[in-house]
């Protein structure tokens, strides 16, 4: 029975040759075209394997290459502060933290799309060249919200002993320093806005446990007064006014 099985597949293999050498070998998958210049242009097949790759890489992108770190550490740590622990929502949070990054990084974006898509889809550009185009604006705009002793933590741990202008940084070295140059301000920030609301909290402790109410927990009685707060200053507001500020949105 084995043997008539592979007498069946070699026959099947033998008959189909013929026909696939006659085949229309059609559009190469992968082509390299090597220009004038000396530059490499790879075929529209492979180009478009590398774009569906990338998007693999998007939510990654998105959280350590954009403002959403800062942001959504910030208002998680509004939440935990004002004592509510689902309200707002998780998608909530995460909601508000991407449309503020959108709008936060619409400059970045817009020079992107002028500068590298634009001419790309003219076929003006080819798709490397495309490519660091576009990479400028998002690296300087990491470089402007990196601190220097994080940068320069991970040049000695790179051993990157080579490069001397800020400008020069590869992005493998820069978005490490980027996001946690972000986490620090984020936690700033969240400390800040931490204060007032520890504040409350002592003082209704306090107050409970002199009248001797201490079988109260003084987070139930203190989270109205919390929320009244926040509210009668316009929190939300203040909290996204400088939260855009902090990147340098709306100074002087």
């Amino acid at each position: 029975m084995a043997k008539l099985t592979r007498f069946g597949l070699l026959t099947a293999l033998l008959l189909l040759c013929p026909a696939l050498a006659w085949a229309d070998p059609g559009i190469p998958a992968i082509s390299v075209i090597t220009g004038p210049d000396g530059t490499q242009e790879y075929s529209v097949s492979l180009q478009i394997l590398a774009l569906m790759t990338a998007l693999t890489f998007l939510p990654a992108m998105v959280i350590l290459m954009t403002s959403f770190t800062r942001i959504i550490v910030v208002l998680a740590i509004l939440r935990q502060a004002l004592g509510l622990q689902q309200t707002p929502s998780n998608q909530v949070l995460l909601g508000m933290a991407l449309f503020l990054s959108l709008f936060i990084m619409s400059p970045v974006l817009d020079t992107v799309y002028e500068d590298a898509v634009v001419p790309y889809m003219n076929e003006e550009l080819g798709a490397m060249e495309a490519l660091e185009l576009a990479k400028k604006p998002v690296h300087a705009f990491m470089l402007s919200q990196t601190r220097i002793t994080d940068l320069n933590t991970f040049l000695e741990i790179a051993d990157r002993t080579d490069i001397t202008e800020p400008e020069q940084v590869p992005m493998t070295v820069l978005i490490p320093a980027f996001v946690t140059s972000e986490l620090k301000t984020a936690f700033q920030i969240g400390f800040m806005l931490f204060i007032p609301f520890l504040v409350i909290d002592l003082v209704v402790a306090s107050v409970l446990m002199a009248m001797g109410m201490m079988m109260l927990s003084p987070m139930i009685v203190s989270l109205p007064f919390k929320i009244m707060l926040f509210v009668l200053v316009d929190g939300w507001n203040l909290v996204m006014g400088t939260l855009a500020v902090s990147f340098g949105l709306g100074g002087p």
